[in-house]
This record gives C-alpha cells, structure tokens and sequence, in this order.
C-alpha cells in the first residue's frame, strides 16, 4: 500500500469515526420503541458513540447535538432477520456463491459459518436499505451431492451480526447449534424422522460422555463416537444451556419430540418453521421454548405444513409463547419481515406485539436484547425512520442507521432500476455517459 492510499484510508477511517462520536438528536417524531416507553408521539431520540443515551418526549437537546427534524415522521428499531444466509449466499442456482452448506462426515455440530461470511455481500445492501440492521446467520441442510454426499442432522453454529459498515460485524458468534428434524431431518437421515432423532440423541449422549471422560479420550482410551472431537466440544455448550439448539422442524408430533428432548437433555430449544406450533402451544409455552415463524404461510406445500394457518402467531401469544417472524423470509426475502408482521395484525396480533416479533422478541431469542431490538438508553442506535406505517406494503424506509450511521440506501437493485428507468436518448444504457 502507498503513502498516498493510506492517507486516504485513515482519512475514511477518522471521518466515520467522527460521525459515529458526534451527537445527534431526532426530534418530532412517532418513536416506537418497542421497549418498556411504548409508543411516543412528539419524542426525541438523542444517540452519541452510536448508542442511544435518551428517548423521550421533554428532553433536553445538547447544544453541541447535530439536530435532525424528524416531524411527520415514524421511528422504529432496526429490523432483526432471525434466519437466513444473508452474507453466505448470493445466487441460491449458483453453487459458488453458496457457503451455507456442508456435505461429508468431517463435521457437523463445529461447521461455523461464519468463517465465510461476507459484509459486502449485495444481499446485505438490499435487506438493510428496508430497515434489516441485524440477522442471524444459519447453516442449513442439503441432500445428497452428485458424489453422494449429504447434510447432516446438524448442521452447524449460527452466529448473528449487524449489517451496517463498522469492521466488526458480529454481535455473537456461535449463538446456536441447528438441528433438523421433521421432512428436512428425514431427508439428511436415511430417509426417517426416528433416524433423525436418534442421530441427535447419540451426538448429545456422546457430548455427555466426553465432558466425565476428556482423559480417555486425549489417552485415546475411547470407543468410537458417532460425531467428531470439534462437534463433541461445540455441543458442550449446548448441554450447559449456554448456547440454544435450533431445531427446523413443522410438524405437531415432531414438535412434541423436540419438546420432550429439551426436558430430557436439559437443553435451550428453539424453533424454526412450526407451521403446526399452534397446535401445541400450551406445551410450548409450559416448555418455554419461543417459535419462529414463516407469518405468511397458510398453504400446505408438504404433508408438515397441512395445519398451517395464518393467525398462528396470535394464538401461540395468547399461550405464552414467545414468537418472532423470519422463516420463509430470509436472505434475498429478508426485507419481507414487515409484510409478514403486517399479515399478523389483519390476523389477531395488535401493531405492537408485530412490531416486537421483527425487532426485540428475536434479540431476545438470541440473547443480544441487552444491546438491540428496542429504542432505549444504553442499548445500540439501530433505528429506522419512515414516512408511513412500516407495516403497510408499500412503506420505504427514508433513512436507516446502524450503530448510529446512516447507511446508504443505495443497492444494486436501485441501481439497476435508477439506470434502466432512464429514457433519454436513442443509446443504450451501458452506452450513455
């Protein structure tokens, strides 16, 4: 790198920093926060270092504040994408530019996706120009390879990371183990959803084994084991509760066998997909384990969605369950999150517990609500301003911050759209100057 190249570089560097350290006050607006404030009319939200340090509606703005009239308009926590492959994929036809998959026996439990995650990603451009500032990055299944090789029942860590531009992008890393069960789980296992189960129980007594045995093992006094050395210390973390286990899984019977797992193991469940969770809501809630929904899917494509029905999430709320929005919009539909809240409310939710299924219930979820998902003092400036209901289909964000930055909101896709709507002149686009 030359002289010259570096002055530019830290000249970046000192200016964004300095935008990030100043202090800015929006004021007028409608904040909803999502937190313990509710909804504010005529609030003003103050942020500096890119944290929020006061939302309220009689705040004192500090002189030296860079003031932002926000009038007329909405702000909201930056949106959170609970599922997904944001970063790790590009073209889903493509196989190069997919890095969410692993095939083999290698590893399973210790495949870290995060290893290939990608910031400039175009995907991370498009979702966070429509409010997404977090997501959580996940492994998933695939079938068998032309060499025969398959996914496994575990499928590896996800991790959540923030979309904005600062150079540290992940908010927790190896936040949960994803496991598959159901159709998906059957696919990877032989063809079975009892191999499936079975396949897990052995990795978790196997991880059990290994935690009282750890000098056997290093003696290589030790029979052989059902998943590798890395996948035996990954799932440590999942049987001390410190890391929660994901499970894909739809269908009611193979919810309940999840449910009597975690009892049994004493683990952390999460669930992805629970097209039938409805149904088991009660046992869900008593379990305390929160459901992760696909808000627009009423339709049985497969015999595990043939109980799937759009006021799901009300009902699982009105169990005690905690739900968010995210499966079945996720990667390039990530942006898809405020559609699928919006469906919820025509379907029993209020606009406030949508909103919180998009923003705080999957930081919580995930263990990062002490620093996002809600507009409170001390937590992350990931806010999102609008000009109409961000709920409501046709409603664009304006402007979107993360960390306290305004992002760009400029994609690929804009791009595109911004030089092909161009009708002046009889040349093509690539040919205009």
């Amino acid at each position: 790198m030359n002289i010259a190249h570096k002055l530019v570089v830290i000249s970046v560097t000192l200016t964004c920093t300095a935008a990030i350290a100043q202090t800015t006050a929006f004021s007028g607006a409608t904040v909803h926060t999502a937190g313990p404030q509710g909804t504010l009319e005529n609030a003003t939200v103050i942020i500096e270092g890119g944290r929020i340090t006061a939302v309220g509606t009689e705040i004192e703005i500090p002189a030296d504040a860079t003031r932002i009239d926000a009038s007329g308009k909405i702000i909201t926590p930056g949106l959170f994408s609970p599922l997904g492959q944001i970063g790790l994929s590009e073209v889903g036809a493509v196989a190069g530019t997919n890095d969410a998959t692993q095939r083999g026996n290698e590893f399973s439990a210790s495949f870290d996706v995060a290893q290939a995650y990608n910031p400039r990603s175009i995907l991370v451009a498009i979702s966070r120009i429509d409010g997404v500032t977090r997501a959580a990055i996940t492994p998933r299944a695939g079938g068998p390879d032309d060499a025969g090789n398959s996914s496994h029942v575990l499928s590896g860590l996800g991790s959540v990371v923030h979309l904005g531009d600062s150079p540290e992008h992940f908010v927790r890393h190896g936040a949960v183990v994803v496991a598959n069960f159901g159709e998906s789980g059957s696919v990877v296992a032989a063809g079975s959803r009892a191999a499936a189960v079975q396949i897990l129980r052995n990795a978790l007594n196997d991880a059990a084994e290994y935690a009282e045995n750890r000098a056997a093992f290093e003696q290589a006094e030790w029979r052989d084991l059902s998943v590798s050395r890395n996948d035996l210390e990954v799932l440590q973390s999942v049987l001390d509760r410190s890391t929660a286990m994901l499970f894909n899984v739809n269908r009611a019977s193979d919810l309940m066998v999840v449910i009597n797992l975690a009892e049994e193991y004493n683990i952390r469940a999460i669930i992805a997909g629970g097209a039938e969770a409805w149904m088991v809501a009660d046992h869900l809630s008593a379990a305390n384990i929160p459901v992760i929904l696909n808000g627009m899917n009423n339709l049985p494509g497969d015999f595990d969605h043939i109980n799937a029905r759009l006021d799901s999430a009300d009902l699982l709320l009105d169990a005690g369950v905690k739900i968010a929005f995210g499966a079945g919009a996720q990667t390039q539909s990530a942006r898809l999150l405020t559609q699928a809240a919006g469906i919820s409310v025509a379907n029993g939710l209020t606009w406030d517990q949508a909103l919180a299924a998009i923003t705080l219930a999957p930081a919580q979820i995930f263990g990062v609500d002490d620093t996002v998902g809600s507009i409170e003092p001390g937590k992350d400036a990931d806010l999102v301003i609008w000009s109409a209901d961000p709920l409501e289909l046709t409603s664009y964000p304006d402007q979107v911050y993360v960390q306290g930055a305004a992002v760009s909101m400029q994609s690929r896709q804009t791009l595109l759209r911004d030089r092909y709507l161009q009708s002046a002149g009889d040349r093509p686009p690539a040919f205009r100057k």
